[in-house]
This record gives C-alpha cells, sequence and structure tokens, in this order.
C-alpha cells in the first residue's frame, strides 16, 4: 500500500473539507502564512490547500515570501470566495496548480483536484530530472545541484571540511516580465547568471532553482567564516540594476545560507534550509554590510 499523501492547510474551514475528501489521509492544518512556513520547513508535503479568503486575497498570496518555496516543493492549490481571471492568471503564473471557486470546493471536487494536482507536480518533478541543465540560462537544474552535493557530501565523510550553499531569491523579475516580456526576462535571467558566475572561483557551483531563484554551491572553504564573506559578495552583486532592452531594471535579493553540516548534513536538508531563509528573508541584514565586504575582497 501506498503512503498517505502529507498535506498542509491554510484557512479555517480548509483541513475538515480535505479530510472528507481524503478520508485517512495525513492533514495539518495551520492558521497564519507564518505558521505554514515552519511547517514546509520542517517536513515537505506533496500538496499545500490555501483558503484565499482566510488570508486576505490573491494579492497577499502572491506577495508571500514563502511562495517561491512553497510552488518549488509542493502541488500548491488555492480556494477563493469567486476568483476573477486576471486572479487565477496571476496564481496559475506564479506556480499554482489550480485555482477552484469556494462554491466547488466540497470534498468530492477537491478531492479529484488536489489528487490530480500531486500527479502533476510529480511528473514535471520527473520531467526536470530528465533534464539536468536549466535551458534558460545554461546552469545546472535543482536536481543536478542535488546530485551534485551528494557526491561531494559522500566525500566529506573520509574527509572533513567545510561547505555551504548560498540562495538567492530575487525579486524583480515578475515584474520585469510583465512590463518587457518573457524574452525579456529570459535576457534577465541569462544576466543575473553571469554576473553571480563571474564573482566565483571555478570550484564554486551556481545552479537554478526558480525563475527568480538561484543556487551557490562552495564547495571547497578553509573555515565557515569564508561562507558569510562569499554570501555578502554575491548579495552586493545581486542587487545591482541589470540592464535589459535598453534599460535598467531594479533588482533586490534576499539570501539564505546554509552550512554543512551545523544545518544539515544531506543535499536535501541543506537546500531547504538555505530556500527557507531566502525566502522568509531572513539574512537581509546582510543588505547594509554587502558593500562593506565586498571592498574587501
Amino acid at each position: 500500500m501506498s503512503a498517505p499523501f502529507q498535506i498542509v492547510c491554510l484557512g479555517s474551514r480548509a483541513p475538515d473539507l480535505v479530510t472528507s475528501a481524503f478520508g485517512p489521509f495525513v492533514v495539518q492544518g495551520c492558521r497564519s502564512l507564518d505558521e505554514l512556513d515552519a511547517c514546509l520547513h520542517s517536513q515537505q508535503r506533496d500538496a499545500v490547500l490555501v483558503d484565499l479568503s482566510a488570508m486576505g486575497g490573491a494579492d497577499r498570496l502572491l506577495q508571500w515570501p514563502g511562495l517561491a518555496r512553497a510552488v518549488l516543493e509542493s502541488a500548491l492549490v488555492a480556494v477563493g470566495p469567486e476568483p476573477t481571471p486576471a486572479d487565477c492568471l496571476k496564481l496559475l503564473h506564479a506556480g499554482l496548480r489550480d485555482v477552484l471557486p469556494a462554491r466547488e470546493a466540497h470534498a468530492e471536487t477537491l478531492g479529484r483536484v488536489l489528487r490530480l494536482a500531486i500527479e502533476r507536480q510529480r511528473l514535471d518533478d520527473a520531467a526536470r530530472r530528465a533534464y539536468s541543465i536549466d535551458l534558460a540560462t545554461g546552469l545546472p537544474n535543482r536536481q543536478q545541484l542535488l546530485e551534485h552535493m551528494t557526491h561531494l557530501l559522500a566525500l566529506r565523510e573520509r574527509e572533513p571540511a567545510a561547505m555551504a550553499l548560498v540562495v538567492l531569491q530575487l525579486d524583480g523579475f515578475r515584474g520585469a516580465e510583465g512590463t518587457l516580456g518573457a524574452e525579456s526576462a529570459n535576457v534577465l535571467r541569462r544576466k543575473a547568471a553571469v554576473r553571480l558566475r563571474s564573482s566565483l572561483r571555478a570550484s564554486d557551483v551556481v545552479a537554478s532553482l526558480a525563475p527568480d531563484m538561484f543556487a551557490v554551491l562552495l564547495a571547497w572553504l578553509d573555515s565557515d567564516e569564508d561562507a558569510t564573506h562569499v554570501a555578502r559578495k554575491l548579495l552586493s552583486a545581486a542587487n545591482q540594476p541589470l540592464r535589459v532592452a535598453g534599460q535598467d531594471v531594479p533588482v533586490g535579493a534576499r539570501l539564505g545560507l546554509a552550512r554543512y553540516p551545523a544545518d544539515g548534513k544531506d543535499a536535501a536538508a541543506l537546500l531547504r534550509h538555505a530556500v527557507g531563509q531566502a525566502s522568509a528573508g531572513a539574512m537581509g541584514l546582510l543588505r547594509g554590510q554587502a558593500a562593506a565586504a565586498n571592498d574587501e575582497g
């Protein structure tokens, strides 16, 4: 018998709806976005169900710092009182699997929607594993990064050494895509990738995790302090405007840092820690220190 789906819900009615739809499957309810963040940080879930009326509407969900991580790791489905076509398009473009009107969110329909969303998420994950390169940037993708990290961590068991993973969540890409178009947004991603790559050594690895998220694997460090120094340099570089289609596009960045072995001893745990920090802006305090640290390098 297959393992039960792990589903987390935000909204007062959502857990009851899912429980009736899924029966014995594991369902956990959350009362706030902060609680949902903590839940997703502690354990990866098959699906996330969000009641838009409980969190202030579609725009509030789109502004949620944890959205990138949620759609990367789970099948995210929203239920709203009567979502407009414009809201539905924005949510689907942000990575949600489905947007369901509240009047249709009864047990049978909701169960079918969530099951299909989970299946599509798994098929997409399998497709990503089949291609190790992000075609828009030419960088390794998430699966390739995890495989490379797993190989290095196996070596670390025999030869202990410092290692760290930096994740940069870039702000401004979605606005640029809406203003300049999809191709200009891809140019923006490629320029951001080149800028990050130029700030690193040949032994460091830059990977693409999402359209607005990059990871940097610092494979060989002399000490843990070096990881913070490099992270500050990367943050300084990422916060500089990028010129696309004849105009400067302002770009901001939030940063997450996971050190081996303090923050995790396997690839998935390190990535989850760094992505969680970046999504929450936990290391935003480095912004003010970035320029000075860059001068040191």
